[in-house]
């Protein structure tokens, strides 16, 4: 009986207030937003369409898929693959700031949460994503993706000019990714890097059947490193802990002689990424090199850092696949003039 005249009370005065606010007029949903308040800003501007938004119908033309004017959305959640259809062109615009996640291994999913290319369909990857040479039609020119990199991908994630990576798609395009902002970030690490053989796993599953195109983009997208496990086709992939960095090489006085030696970031580049060639000289000093591939030379310049340290990226693109490229380097300082060279052989 106690229990009862404990409960009663408490039960007449929730209905005495639920008539109350019956009567007022008020009824319940979500609360509003407070006058001047605006949403957090989105650090990419992205020409992007949820993943999960609803498909037109067939009556409804191609041009539909890809987003019309250009607009900022916030993602927050992984799963949340934007879609455009940008095949040969690098689209948005990537500000930061963004932090990326295990050494630089895994991005940052508010700035990097991937994208899709929408054209791309369970339906048709016998004639795209399973078709060789497909990657090649739809991958950016190298002046675009080194402008990307270098313009916004380094400055939004911190990274200093000199720092190895690859500008990586997030949802590679061999599983139908996009070229967007939001499917671009500088992976850090040497090249080429784990996530290049958990692509060709993911791709060969989808090719052959084994996963759907659908599962292996949510997969890769989230983490590449546990991707495969996820899908049941592989053991979880965990890449060696990054090396310190070495010391930086001591200063030299000017008066001391002038000397240089140069080196690469790694020995056999793939295709569609890039070699460092790493040169220590003279504080300051000017630094040129001359990369001789088979049919043509490829001149670039830099100044040495503080450190005496300068790095000249060198973009592989349809090199051929064991020439040996040899780079000539000269740095001049002072009026004087030193040489030193370093070679890499891109690899099929």
């Amino acid at each position: 009986m106690r229990v009862r005249s404990l409960i009663r009370p408490t039960f007449l005065a929730g209905a005495g207030l639920a008539i109350a606010l019956a009567a007022g007029g008020c009824a319940a949903g979500p609360p509003t937003s407070r006058p001047g308040s605006a949403p957090p800003a989105s650090p990419i501007t992205s020409t992007a369409r949820p993943a999960s938004a609803a498909a037109p119908s067939a009556g409804e033309s191609s041009a539909r898929e890809s987003p019309s004017p250009t607009r900022t959305r916030q993602h927050r959640h992984l799963a949340a693959l934007v879609r455009v259809h940008d095949p040969g062109r690098v689209t948005g615009t990537l500000t930061g700031p963004c932090r990326a996640r295990d050494h630089g291994l895994l991005p940052d999913p508010h700035c990097t949460p991937g994208a899709i290319d929408p054209a791309v369909t369970q339906a048709d990857i016998a004639s795209t994503i399973c078709v060789s040479g497909y990657t090649s039609r739809i991958r950016p020119p190298e002046s675009q993706t080194e402008a990307f990199k270098f313009g916004q991908a380094y400055p939004a994630y911190g990274m200093s000019p000199g720092t190895q990576s690859e500008l990586d798609h997030l949802v590679p395009l061999e599983l139908g990714g996009a070229n967007d902002a939001a499917n671009l970030w500088p992976e850090a690490g040497p090249i080429p890097n784990p996530k290049d053989g958990v692509e060709d796993a993911l791709h060969r599953a989808v090719c052959d059947g084994q996963v759907s195109l659908a599962s292996a983009q949510r997969a890769i997208a989230g983490d590449w490193q546990t991707a495969e496990h996820r899908l049941g086709i592989g053991p979880v992939v965990r890449p060696p802990a990054p090396s310190p960095s070495p010391a930086p090489s001591p200063t030299r006085s000017p008066s001391s002689a002038l000397a240089c030696t140069a080196s690469v970031s790694t020995s056999g580049p793939a295709d569609y990424s890039t070699v460092d060639v790493l040169v220590t000289t003279r504080p300051g000093a000017a630094v040129s090199t001359v990369a001789h591939y088979k049919t043509t030379d490829n001149r670039k310049s830099a100044t040495a850092d503080g450190a005496g340290q300068a790095t000249i990226g060198y973009y592989i693109s349809g090199a051929t696949p064991g020439f040996t490229v040899r780079v000539s380097v000269s740095v001049t300082s002072g009026g004087r003039t030193a040489r030193c060279g370093t070679a890499f052989t891109p690899r099929p």
